[in-house]
């Protein structure tokens, strides 16, 4: 669980934030959530290591290769060599000893199942975690989170009207669009998207809703609930002057890192939709990167 931070007035509306980031282990954030109920799986199956892909500036590599190594499992990365960019992700993945390939992306697919059939060959027990955690497992997670939000809802006797939060592989917002349709409530769930666009980044988040919901909501429903903005995917990793200021009001005002792949984009696309909406309680959900702040500081000219 954590904390929900009431950051008061804010254009117009009244902002919190759900602190991904401050979940206790690997610096946190969403893929930290995600890898707690993946790695329950490998625990319980006896599985002697773990093969998944990403970027070089990929917190899901960065947490699995963290876990793997408290746990004495190796960890195999495929890696794109077209964003295969060094980042303190990346330091912090060879220093956790995962064994990382680096491939074009046009090879990625056909590496991993080659990795994975020489490992069983092999005699190992290899588990696959899709590349940001993406499937059921990672959409549970943040049903569970959304199970969180109202509980503090309930206990605080608020309502927010809106969530916002950056969406990159789906299963983040898919499992919160999901919380919402088997709760019932009014309100708009907001994916800024940090990647893709659409309409495929809005097709993966539906058709992660679609996955773990089956037949418990109809097309018209998850169609409606799924909010996907792709007005700020200028490049997967991209800096540019705007996101930036954005990390430097965040942290100077509030204290809280922000950085340019993910959150930073986020509070941007949030901040320009708050332009056309007032009186309303606002939740911005940080879903982590602490790493990837230093990136963005060390890099700025």
């Amino acid at each position: 669980m954590t904390i929900i931070q009431d950051l008061g007035d804010y254009k117009g509306n009244h902002l919190w934030m759900k602190r991904e980031d401050l979940l206790p282990f690997s610096f946190g954030g969403n893929k930290a959530r995600k890898a707690e109920l993946f790695f329950r799986e490998i625990d319980a199956g006896k599985y002697d290591c773990v093969v998944t892909y990403g970027s070089g500036s990929s917190n899901h590599c960065r947490v699995v290769a963290n876990e793997c190594c408290r746990r004495g499992l190796t960890c195999f990365i495929i890696s794109p060599l077209e964003t295969s960019e060094e980042t303190f992700n990346s330091e912090m993945i060879r220093l956790f000893g995962a064994e990382v390939t680096i491939v074009p992306v046009s090879e990625v697919h056909d590496t991993i199942e080659r990795i994975l059939r020489q490992l069983r060959e092999g005699g190992k027990r290899p588990y696959f975690i899709a590349g940001g955690g993406h499937g059921d497992i990672g959409t549970e997670a943040y049903v569970q989170c959304y199970l969180e939000i109202k509980r503090f809802e309930e206990a605080e006797k608020i309502h927010f009207d809106y969530l916002f939060l950056a969406s990159g592989t789906g299963t983040t917002q898919a499992g919160l669009v999901c919380g919402q349709l088997l709760s019932g409530d009014e309100r708009k769930i907001i994916g800024i998207s940090i990647a893709r666009k659409n309409p495929r980044g809005r097709d993966v988040v539906v058709e992660s809703v679609k996955s773990y919901l089956g037949e418990r909501a109809d097309e018209e429903t998850i169609q409606a609930a799924t909010v996907f903005l792709d007005n700020y995917t200028d490049g997967y990793g991209k800096e540019d002057r705007r996101v930036l200021d954005t990390i430097d009001f965040v942290l100077k005002r509030y204290g809280i890192p922000l950085d340019a792949v993910y959150t930073g984009k986020a509070f941007m696309g949030m901040d320009d939709c708050l332009k056309e909406i007032r009186g309303k309680n606002v939740l911005f959900i940080h879903t982590g990167g602490t790493p990837l702040f230093f990136d963005a500081l060390r890099n700025r000219k």
